[in-house]
């Protein structure tokens, strides 16, 4: 070879290597709402470019949710209202439309509308996806997006911090391995609040696991200003725990926590007040059955939770007082049940 061929071939242009796919090509996302404003708004400006695929599932708004959506070019799916709504069916319906759009989906992002996700969560949840394949679920740490403007506000983004690791269950904000979403049939369309920890049970049962990572995943905006939102949202989740009881998988399944909502919210002071007579007053020394429970709930949240002082008393407040409406949740749960009714969505917050 000589001298110039020589030269031709070491200026030659090595041919580029294949780009590999986006990570994030193989995963959609459903986001679900009713009426939810501007908190809408935020949570589509959150999503990230490069996904599958993006549902937006509207469940009778009357602003205008559906005219955001389209705007930004997000695939709508309007649920018929002549159908019960709930949460649940939403998701599903959403997740049916995505694999539409991408038959070859693996992973769906899952979000309330009034959420915004947090830029690097997916990617995260993806890296524990991809290192074991039993990992079913992958959630993160949702938080309030005005957490101090109510005490309200506070004690809900208490509630979302949960322990880090392999855990029971999920909330409404996760990234879920459609492998395993089809191995129990999705959500119980039928359950109108709890639907997330139900599901993730039949995942658990059928050999897979349920993780929560140190990662933020969320930014939630309860907009609870008023007593009364925390009293219905209280009253929603004992329904949902009543009814996720008495679900198809009812063995063991909330059953611990309606009993406890039952004890707690009317068995003990249903007792001391009709005790009265007969014990001369005496029977109402149970009610300091509360004081026990209030000091039990604040001291775990101190020890165990680090909260500050101030926020555990206010968190173990509203736990011993949040046993009445949860309660009648359940009762409602029971008499719709035996009425043979089915229903509708508690709400507790305005668009």
């Amino acid at each position: 070879m000589n001298m110039e061929a020589a030269l031709a071939t070491a200026i030659e242009p090595v041919a580029a290597a294949p780009e590999p796919a986006p990570v994030l090509a193989q995963v959609g996302i459903v986001a679900i709402g009713r009426n939810e404003g501007d908190r809408l708004h935020r949570c589509f400006a959150s999503l990230p470019p490069g996904t599958a695929g993006i549902v937006y599932v509207d469940s009778g708004s009357s602003d205008d949710s559906v005219a955001q959506a389209r705007a930004r070019a997000i695939d709508v799916v309007e649920l018929d209202m002549t159908v019960p709504f709930t949460a649940a069916r939403a998701r599903n319906a959403g997740i049916s439309r995505l694999r539409e759009i991408a038959p070859k989906l693996r992973f769906v992002q899952v979000l309330d509308g009034d959420c915004e996700l947090v830029p690097g969560f997916v990617e995260e949840a993806l890296a524990v996806m991809s290192a074991d394949p039993k990992v079913a679920v992958v959630c993160g740490r949702r938080r309030e997006l005005q957490r101090d403007a109510s005490v309200y506000n506070r004690i809900t983004d208490m509630e979302w911090d949960t322990p880090v690791g392999e855990t029971e269950a999920c909330g409404g904000d996760a990234l879920i391995r459609l492998e395993a979403f089809d191995a129990i049939g999705g959500y119980d369309d039928g359950l109108i609040a709890g639907e997330e920890p139900e599901m993730c049970l039949r995942m658990r049962r059928a050999g897979f696991r349920i993780h929560r990572i140190a990662c933020d995943m969320t930014r939630h905006d309860a907009a609870m200003s008023r007593f009364a939102q925390w009293w219905r949202r209280s009253v929603r989740a004992g329904y949902a725990a009543a009814e996720g009881a008495h679900g198809q998988i009812a063995d063991g399944f909330n059953r611990r926590i309606t009993r406890s909502n039952v004890l707690w919210g009317f068995a003990l002071p249903g007792l001391a007040f009709a005790m009265t007579l007969a014990t001369a007053g005496a029977s109402l020394l149970l009610l300091c059955l509360y004081a026990v429970l209030f000091c039990r709930v604040r001291s775990y949240r101190v020890r165990e939770q680090g909260d500050r002082g101030p926020d555990a008393t206010a968190f173990a407040l509203y736990c011993v007082l949040g046993k009445l409406p949860q309660f009648l949740g359940a009762l409602r749960f029971e008499l719709n049940r035996l009425r043979g009714r089915r229903a509708t969505v508690i709400e507790y917050k305005r668009a």
